[in-house]
């Protein structure tokens, strides 16, 4: 009879995701992952199987923990400010020191496009279920459902950007202007009745 695995699987999960996030998936080693999730080899490929997979279910975790994040300062605030504080440099709380790695989503689109399509696909998903929030959020705020879209579209290209940049050392104030003139246009394109036409206009 096979031993029962004797650990916390949501942790040690937990704890490859902060490695896969700092790292990436192509520079991390399976002796980096036990040696960060504290289990042996036989049990990594036991519980996990290999590498891949148990970078995907790290990638799920990120995703619903973004969307969680979401979700909770929706229930806090209006949904306009919300989305703003999503975007800045002390939303994410807890993981505040983890700011600098990027977006973990983010960061597999771009390391892994071309290499291995289908992860950079699996996280690309995951950013569409943000973007459908966002429009969830605009809505919410009084946009319309077409004008919700539009400003979706351009604040995930915000989120591209901001969550890239954060991975130079750039002072927050230089990350929060860009974010609060961004925001700006997004009310008032609400506030707006042609807000519409000039938001296609800002993205086009």
């Amino acid at each position: 009879m096979a031993r029962p695995i004797e650990f916390d699987r949501p942790e040690v999960v937990k704890r490859a995701m902060a490695l896969f996030w700092r790292q990436g998936f192509q520079a991390t080693s399976l002796v980096d992952l036990v040696a960060a999730m504290g289990i042996s080899r036989s049990s990594f490929y036991a519980a996990f199987g290999d590498k891949r997979r148990l970078f995907v279910e790290c990638l799920d975790l990120f995703a619903r923990r973004t969307i969680d994040l979401l979700e909770r300062a929706r229930a806090e605030m209006p949904p306009a400010d919300a989305l703003q504080a999503f975007f800045e440099p002390d939303f994410m709380g807890a993981w505040g020191a983890r700011n600098q790695w990027g977006c973990m989503l983010v960061n597999t689109v771009l390391e892994m496009a071309g290499v291995d399509d289908d992860l950079a696909a699996h996280a690309s998903r995951h950013l569409d279920r943000v973007e459908r929030l966002f429009r969830t959020f605009l809505q919410d705020a009084g946009a319309t459902p077409a004008l919700a879209e539009d400003l979706a579209a351009m604040l995930m290209l915000l989120l591209e950007g901001v969550r890239v940049s954060a991975r130079r050392p750039t002072p927050g104030a230089a990350r929060l202007q860009p974010i609060a003139t961004t925001f700006r246009l997004v009310r008032n394109a609400i506030a707006t009745p042609t807000g519409s036409e000039r938001t296609r206009e800002i993205t086009a």
